[in-house]
């Protein structure tokens, strides 16, 4: 899984958040993040050093105070935010700590939602996509489980497929191993790095979980990268 060309570039992004007196709290500094195509790249980080705010000003949910950010050839800062929906839902997969899945929904339908919103996958299409990206990642018996039927490892393993569903170039994942047990996170682990590798998607993982540090094809720190958090 290496790369020639970056799926994801950042040039002098920050994010900060006002304080009381005019003062600013900066949670986050890149000088320069550069991301392989079709690599698997794992930051790590403190608690607190700002591993979520970096995927969510990739991802689009919310925009750095200042500098660039480039995903799959698009500078994504300069589009407004009902276009940063759009992107995000159609390019990128997000695999979030917490897993948020529905739960009134069965895996089968939680992984749908996500080719719905899209619209990428010809509805015709959507449920055979999901039925196969959930039998790939072992739950091919349990499709119509809701979330609260499924243990949390299974329900990691749907909120993959789900980031898989609209076949995004770029997968991120916010500590996908975290609320796991260590036996339950290898495997989780080694079928998501699995599938990635296979389909050539770039993944860039953040975490401070040594299960998930030594899966990338390069391991990053967020002090390198010039992270830092305080008052300016």
């Amino acid at each position: 899984m290496a790369g020639g060309t970056s799926a994801v570039t950042l040039r002098g992004v920050t994010k900060a958040f006002p304080l009381a007196e005019g003062r600013m709290l900066q949670v986050l500094a890149v000088e320069h993040l550069a991301v392989p195509v079709a690599s698997c790249t794992v930051v790590r980080g403190r608690s607190g050093s700002g591993k979520t705010t970096l995927l969510n000003l990739i991802a689009g949910v919310s925009t750095p105070t200042r500098g660039s950010i480039v995903v799959d050839g698009i500078e994504i800062t300069a589009l407004p935010e009902p276009a940063r929906d759009r992107f995000r839902a159609a390019r990128i997969g997000y695999v979030f700590q917490a897993f948020n899945l529905l739960p009134a929904f069965s895996a089968l339908e939680n992984v749908m939602l996500a080719m719905t919103f899209a619209r990428v996958v010809p509805r015709g299409r959507q449920r055979a996509r999901a039925r196969e990206l959930l039998g790939r990642l072992g739950l091919g018996a349990r499709l119509a489980h809701r979330p609260a039927q499924l243990s949390r490892g299974e329900q990691q393993r749907v909120a993959i497929a789900r980031a898989l569903a609209n076949d995004p170039p770029l997968i991120l994942a916010d500590e996908p191993c975290a609320s796991l047990d260590a036996e339950t996170a290898r495997e989780v682990l080694a079928v998501f790095v699995g599938v990635c590798r296979e389909e050539a998607r770039t993944l860039l993982i953040v975490s401070h979980d040594d299960a998930v540090l030594g899966e990338g094809d390069r391991l990053l720190d967020m002090a390198a990268l010039g992270a830092a958090a305080g008052s300016v």
